[in-house]
């Protein structure tokens, strides 16, 4: 398995851009349809540490809503949300890899937020998670959409510069970890589902010391940091390259710094 798909997560880093993380998660859970079920059981691939799971509990508040991440850093935080809702619902989390995870039971929502692009062979693991979603159900997923964006094209340049390569050419998410979206749109709808895919460009304003790449260190970064965690000088040395790098690519204005950040949205109901 690629490096890349097991860095280690620091959830204080991650929260640090929560409000823009979370919003994406909002506008994907407004084209979810009615779910069948009543109450209704609900999984949250890759939750993270639980802060946009809630966002489940909202808007069905007497679901059993699980949420799995394989991350012990990210689920250690997942106990202040675990437990009864207002609702009368339940919201607990579980240790799973999605890399292998086959679901044992039958939910009326399958969801996950900004995780499928860590998941090598994730494509071919939907036809098993479909057939997990109870017919009238849901799999609706969405997955950052910029990985030719400078943000990430600079990190994977500098990580296989010559003195970065033996230790960071292979670790980098690859060009093909999120796949084009008529490639969703096709399997999903091949698979007998109503399909909704689209795109969005969030023009992301972020202030404080060099934004971009406070933003990267909770998430892109993250294996390149795992990687170097055992040679301070080095991470740092390669984080200070990085931030030059990214300050001629995203320039500071009065107001702030502007990224641009494109996902990619997918909703897919079975038939009832």
């Amino acid at each position: 398995m690629p490096a890349a798909a097991a860095p280690t997560w620091d959830p204080g880093q991650y929260l640090r851009h929560a409000e823009h993380r979370a919003r994406p998660f909002a506008d994907l859970l407004a084209r979810v349809p009615a779910l069948p079920g009543d109450p209704a059981r609900i999984a949250d691939l890759g939750c993270g540490p639980g802060n946009v799971t809630i966002q489940l509990a909202e808007r069905w508040p007497a679901a059993h809503i699980t949420g799995y991440d394989n991350s012990p850093e990210m689920l250690a935080k997942t106990g202040a949300y675990a437990g009864s809702t207002a609702g009368g619902g339940l919201l607990d989390f579980s240790h799973a890899d999605l890399v292998d995870w086959t679901p044992a039971e039958t939910y009326d929502l399958i969801v996950s937020n900004a995780a499928l692009q860590w998941v090598p062979g994730h494509l071919d693991a939907i036809p098993v998670w479909l057939d997990a979603v109870a017919p009238g159900g849901t799999f609706a997923f969405q997955v950052p959409n910029n990985i030719d964006a400078p943000l990430h094209a600079l990190m994977r340049e500098l990580a296989a510069s010559a003195r970065w390569k033996a230790r960071l050419a292979d670790v980098l998410r690859r060009e093909d970890s999120v796949h084009p979206a008529l490639v969703y749109l096709d399997r999903l709808a091949s698979l007998g589902c109503e399909v909704d895919v689209w795109e969005t460009t969030y023009m992301q304003l972020l202030t404080g010391e060099d934004p971009v790449l406070d933003w990267s260190k909770g998430t892109g970064l993250r294996p390149a940091l795992t990687a170097l965690s055992d040679d301070p000088d080095s991470r740092d040395a390669f984080i200070t390259e990085y931030r030059d790098l990214l300050r001629k690519a995203y320039p500071t204005a009065p107001y702030g710094t502007v990224l641009p950040f494109r996902r990619l949205f997918a909703v897919a109901r079975k038939p009832a």
